[in-house]
């Protein structure tokens, strides 16, 4: 398989580890948003969430929040932005599942995204067209 998460998870390619168990890693990204930026992935294989176990899902948010404190208190950050990428149209760079811990500084600079208020009518047709999929 040629995905770099799961060379990175081999020791094939270095990474600045933070934490690993036996389920999941958790190391610095190496384009991060802010220093501190972090990735925690599941050593095993899962393209995303849709595919991703439960048990391993779970593992993943309870990596996130054991490093993330660490994280935020190494840094001086006040806060953090927990990410997380299903597809390519999504910014999913990396086809294996992995959650983004960004520190977040005040005045930083960075922005999430403009949302767009829904036009009239619009919210409740598309929770009809969610719920008959459910």
């Amino acid at each position: 398989m040629d995905c770099i998460f799961c060379k990175i998870v081999a020791g094939e390619i270095p990474s600045y580890k933070i934490y690993e168990d036996d389920k999941i890693l958790v190391f610095l990204d190496i384009s991060p948003v802010n220093p501190g930026h972090a990735l925690v992935v599941p050593k095993e294989h899962y393209e995303d969430l849709l595919v991703l176990p439960d048990e391993l899902a779970l593992a993943a948010i309870q990596a996130v929040k054991k490093v993330a404190p660490a994280i935020l208190k190494a840094t001086g950050a006040t806060g953090f932005n927990l990410n997380q990428n299903n597809g390519t149209v999504a910014g999913q760079a990396v086809s294996h599942f992995h959650w983004h811990i960004v520190p977040r500084l005040e005045n930083d600079g960075r922005e999430l995204w403009h949302g767009e208020i829904y036009s009239n009518g619009q919210a409740e047709e598309l929770i009809e067209k969610i719920k008959q999929t459910l």
